[in-house]
């Protein structure tokens, strides 16, 4: 079991993250002294490399610009030869060991631990989700989510039907803690960087692995506490908002079926003018309307072609 231990590592992708990395790296090294950290940098303007450079035993890769999650996580993965690789957010702090997810990682092929917040809590509807539905992904779109938690599409989606002290399967942890093996990762081609810069790239790194007949265990067991969001919240509200509208409508593409692709994307159409005036209010100026007209097109290009190549595109 040492030996296998021994030859894990974890996987930090970080952007002007100098406020929660090194809780990130500390807690690691305390509970986990046997895993490797590696950061890979995402063109930070803060002072994340200083923090990291001024620690030991941890190894660092710089991009001059953010090259998205998908490709920093594909870069330290290349760069380690680790049979077993853990994925965290920086803003995620381990409070227990990690041993049991090599275990059933070697088991099944991916497995992950529950999140809490700073109290304690558990992060329900964000630890584990099922693999989002057309339906549920008009919900999100149209904001009923948001307005009514306790629907049943939505109780679904994010397991708000499981008791989170309740080990067993899951579709889809969140990607900010989550350990995969190196073959499962190999076998799969690694996360598509398509998905760019951020969203929806471990939804469909853990729906092709369950696809590919691997089993993604949950061991609540393992625990972690999640801040949330430091580095999305630096995007500007329009940025946001298109980056993630590109990658969920990337997702339907790929896995619902052609008419629940075609629904999803004439709710993002529907969706575009109510929520770029609601941008703009918030923002106090036009500044959104470039974004959301971005979106609002793309969004209309994959309704409207006859194939699914328009959610392909690279040029948003």
């Amino acid at each position: 079991m040492e030996g296998l231990l021994l030859a894990a590592a974890a996987v930090i992708v970080t952007y002007n993250s100098e406020n929660a990395v090194e809780q990130c790296l500390d807690a690691l090294t305390k509970v986990a002294s046997n895993i490797t950290p590696i950061v890979v940098d995402n063109g930070s303007s803060d002072r994340t490399l200083k923090r990291v450079r001024a620690r030991t035993g941890v190894q660092l890769i710089t991009n001059e610009e953010n090259r998205g999650f998908a490709t920093a996580v594909n870069q330290g993965i290349r760069s380690s030869n680790a049979e077993f690789i853990l994925l965290l957010n920086p803003d995620v702090s381990l409070l227990t060991s990690v041993d049991a997810l090599v275990d059933a990682a070697r088991q099944h092929g991916l497995a992950a631990g529950k999140l809490v917040d700073r109290d304690g809590n558990p992060q329900a509807g964000f630890s584990i989700r099922r693999f989002p539905t057309a339906g549920a992904l008009i919900f999100e779109i149209l904001g009923v989510n948001r307005l009514w938690r306790s629907n049943p599409v939505n109780r679904l989606y994010r397991y708000l039907d499981r008791n989170l002290d309740q080990p067993g399967d899951v579709e889809q942890p969140a990607g900010a803690f989550l350990m995969t093996r190196r073959d499962v990762w190999e076998k799969l081609g690694g996360f598509d960087e398509s998905f760019h810069p951020i969203w929806f790239e471990d939804v469909d790194y853990c729906r092709r692995a369950r696809s590919a007949g691997y089993r993604i265990a949950y061991l609540p067991g393992v625990i972690a506490s999640h801040a949330g969001g430091h580095s999305i919240a630096q995007l500007p509200p329009g940025s946001r908002a298109l980056y993630w509208y590109v990658s969920l409508l990337r997702y339907a593409a790929r896995h619902l079926p052609p008419f629940g692709y075609r629904a999803v994307c004439a709710a993002v159409v529907l969706s575009s003018v109510p929520r770029m005036i609601a941008g703009m209010i918030q923002a106090g100026s036009l500044t959104p309307v470039t974004a959301f007209w971005k979106m609002f097109r793309f969004a209309g290009l994959c309704l409207v072609s006859r194939g699914r190549s328009a959610a392909r595109r690279s040029d948003f």
